[in-house]
């Protein structure tokens, strides 16, 4: 697959993506200068790519966007999901278009100037994301320097040495540092995100932020709970403090089973107490790691908004919205533990919950932010849990 790539530099070429296998994917670079290190996946979603970039799920990425028209929407303060970019880059097939929406405040391109993130255009996306199906998501360098002088030799050295996602713990880094009280509620057109006003008796959920996108919690408050935010360290003693009826455990980066190690004790001494708990991603991980099963990293993952996703329970397909490159090995779910959606992609899990208790996650994002909503419904179902 790598002739499918030029390895001498075009003329005119300020970017290029080097892997660590010696490829190199030359293109006319935007946004920062610099460069940056990271795992080099591929996401087939065809709209919002300024929550793809702002994800905390997505920290040590660099994001191959397969859809050739990035920056059509341009960027605006309400579409992202933290408060700041953690994807490392990205690289797109056509240069960055002029927006085109009335909700654009300026480029997609000047967006990621400011904040000091990557790109580089002009890459045959169709031929990288065939190689990363055949061979997996490889580790990069994306760098982007405007007179095109690049030390490609240490570039590949650069990505050679990295040691990859496994064994990382991401989550700590990207988590809050301190609890807070979350009240902003879900987008209404013309109005932005509303602030709904809650009754005092209105039931409260611990969210544990191991790189919680905002539109989550934006669906909990939405459902009708009361949120309150803590930091992935927190510890059981810490949560209770705050007096919670549920707890969500998030969406987040790196290795589920590095994450563990510090989460999996909270998350059973939780369970002890047998309030309902729903997870979400690396939080439906950290669920089936309590409970005693185990993860695997995925050849490619699975990142995009158009995943067909079974309900086991009733046969429902959802399309849903995916972000992770790790998952659940349903072979080693003990029992007590029902399997309740897998992924028609590829079989792979993306649901469980406990047998006979309020506890449940799922792989796939039902808040979306991008993509469809056809499982939004799992808010309602975890908050009216706790009514």
């Amino acid at each position: 697959m790598a002739d499918d790539f030029p390895s001498r530099q075009p003329p005119g070429a300020t970017g290029v993506v080097a892997l660590a296998d010696g490829t190199l994917l030359w293109g006319q670079g935007f946004g920062a200068e610099g460069e940056g290190l990271g795992e080099l996946c591929f996401n087939t979603a065809m709209t919002g790519y300024q929550e793809v970039m702002t994800d905390p799920s997505y920290a040590a990425q660099i994001i191959t966007f397969t859809f050739p028209h990035i920056g059509n929407v341009g960027a605006n303060p309400e579409d992202v999901e933290a408060t700041n970019p953690h994807a490392v880059g990205c690289v797109v097939a056509w240069p960055v278009t002029a927006p085109s929406n009335h909700r654009a405040v300026q480029r997609f391109d000047d967006w990621l100037a400011a904040w000091g993130r990557i790109g580089v255009a002009g890459i045959d996306t169709r031929a990288l994301t065939r190689r990363i199906r055949l061979e997996g998501a490889p580790n990069a360098v994306i760098a982007h320097r405007r007179d095109g002088r690049f030390d490609v030799e240490a570039l590949v050295a650069r990505a050679r040495a990295w040691s990859g996602l496994e064994g990382l713990d991401l989550a700590t880094e990207v988590s809050t540092t301190q609890s807070f009280r979350w009240e902003e509620g879900p987008w209404v057109p013309g109005q932005g995100y509303a602030r709904p006003e809650l009754p005092a008796d209105a039931p409260h959920v611990v969210a544990i932020d191991y790189g919680v996108k905002r539109a989550i919690l934006r669906q909990l408050v939405g459902a009708g709970a009361r949120v309150t935010v803590v930091p992935a360290t927190a510890s059981f003693d810490e949560i209770m403090a705050h007096a919670p009826q549920g707890l969500f455990l998030s969406n987040g980066p790196g290795d589920p089973a590095a994450t563990g190690v510090h989460a999996v004790p909270v998350i059973r001494a939780w369970l002890e107490t047998g309030r309902p708990l729903f997870g979400i991603c690396l939080g439906h991980q950290m669920l089936a790691l309590a409970v005693g099963a185990r993860t695997v990293k995925m050849h490619q993952g699975h990142r995009g908004a158009n995943h067909p996703v079974k309900r086991l329970a009733d046969g429902r397909v959802e399309i849903t919205s995916m972000n992770h490159g790790f998952a659940v090995d349903a072979a080693t779910l003990p029992g007590g533990v029902r399997e309740t959606h897998v992924s028609l992609f590829d079989g792979s899990n993306c649901g469980i919950e406990l047998v006979g208790r309020p506890v449940f996650s799922v792989q796939h994002h039902p808040e979306a932010s991008p993509g469809p909503q056809d499982s939004a419904h799992l808010f309602r179902r975890f908050v009216g849990m706790l009514r």
